[in-house]
């Protein structure tokens, strides 16, 4: 589970990258941060009042990110009902996998072609920091620079519409890799998941092409055991609350009480 610390250090990053005032944008990124850490558990039903509290902000903000996180799919607005967040729905993410796999290769061949002198200082910086900070690394710090990667490949990749149409794909993609590593496959699978991330960022900064690709398609191969894994393995009522017990905390989108173990 996501600590408050890690939460604090999430919202310090995303401050650095979003226009002073835009609350809409934070409260954004903080309820795509309660997302893939599932602090909103999948299937949970909750009020925007309920988000207003754990992102601390107000009423007009939560409810314009809202709007924009179901468009993507995130969240499912009940009318009368308020919220659903959005299950883990494995058949579905699965079909997702290859419209991302396509999606990944059009950006890193767009990043190759076009990545300017401060884009390729940021990506040298970020993978600096991922692999200084590898040995010791916590699945809360590694989502964090993740999505600060993710951001910066959709910005240098020159294409709007991938905020919009690749960003939901990854917080599914992370929130998927979060119950895997939280409950399966633990430090080893986080130290595979940063390497192969890392691969990605060599590839790019060397301008290779073809080595890009193929370790950007091992990401999402990655993604697809993940899946398979939490098939296989995990209680489906981490993927959808609503297959547990229906306990008060379930129904209010709150901390589940199955122990989490910790990468």
């Amino acid at each position: 589970m996501a600590t408050e610390d890690a939460l604090e250090r999430a919202s310090t990053d995303i401050a650095q990258v979003i226009p002073h005032g835009d609350l809409t944008t934070t409260a954004y990124e903080r309820i795509e941060e309660l997302f893939v850490a599932t602090r909103i558990q999948p299937g949970a039903t909750l009020r925007t009042q309920d988000l207003q509290a754990l992102t601390g902000l107000g009423r007009t903000p939560v409810h314009q990110a809202v709007r924009r996180l179901a468009a993507e799919t995130l969240l499912d607005v009940q009318p009368r009902n308020g919220l659903r967040v959005s299950p883990v729905d494995l058949a579905r993410e699965r079909r997702l996998a290859g419209l991302r796999l396509s999606m990944d290769r059009f950006v890193v061949d767009a990043v190759i072609s076009g990545m300017e002198g401060n884009e390729r200082a940021r990506l040298h910086h970020l993978m600096r920091r991922l692999e200084d900070e590898r040995n010791g690394i916590t699945l809360d710090r590694f989502n964090v620079l993740d999505k600060a990667f993710d951001r910066l490949m959709i910005e240098a990749s020159r294409e709007r519409f991938l905020d919009r149409s690749l960003r939901p794909l990854k917080a599914l993609g992370r929130r998927a890799g979060f119950l895997d590593i939280t409950h399966i496959s633990g430090p080893k699978g986080l130290d595979e998941t940063v390497g192969d991330h890392l691969a990605i960022m060599h590839a790019v900064l060397d301008g290779d092409v073809a080595r890009a690709r193929a370790a950007s398609d091992r990401v999402v191969q990655s993604g697809l055991e993940m899946l398979d894994r939490l098939e296989r393995n995990i209680d489906p009522a981490l993927l959808d609350v609503s297959f547990g017990l229906g306990d008060e905390a379930g129904r209010k989108g709150q901390p589940a009480r199955t122990p989490r173990g910790g990468p």
